[in-house]
């Protein structure tokens, strides 16, 4: 046998591993759910900053109509944060021009058995 034949494909068996935990993420009905609420607030901060970059505002700029300071505009956009209160978010969506709206939905999912 050469040395190239008995060398590990580390990445090929990288990928196969990141496949079986991400599989096993959603495998589960509690995990997706789990998995699913974190995408989801992880998705918001990312819109907020798209629709002020959209609206065509700086953070000083938004801080401004909210009456705020530019730090709580950054904190808000803040990946990871997640302390939204749905009094600021209105706020925040106003503040970006009438073109703008909050939409918050709730959905029924999938039955889940009772545990």
């Amino acid at each position: 046998m050469t040395t190239q034949q008995t060398k590990r494909d580390y990445i090929v068996e990288g990928q196969a591993s990141y496949r079986r935990w991400a599989d096993s993420l959603v495998a589960d009905e509690e995990r997706r759910r789990l998995y699913e609420e974190e995408a989801a607030k992880k998705d918001l901060w990312l819109q907020l900053v798209e629709a002020r970059q959209a609206a065509g505002l700086t953070q000083a700029e938004l801080a401004e109509r909210l009456g705020v300071s530019q730090s709580q505009v950054a904190r808000i956009e803040k990946r990871g944060y997640d302390a939204y209160a749905l009094t600021r978010v209105r706020r925040y969506v106003r503040a970006l021009g009438d073109e703008f709206e909050l939409e918050v939905r709730v959905h029924r999912g999938p039955a889940r058995a009772n545990v």
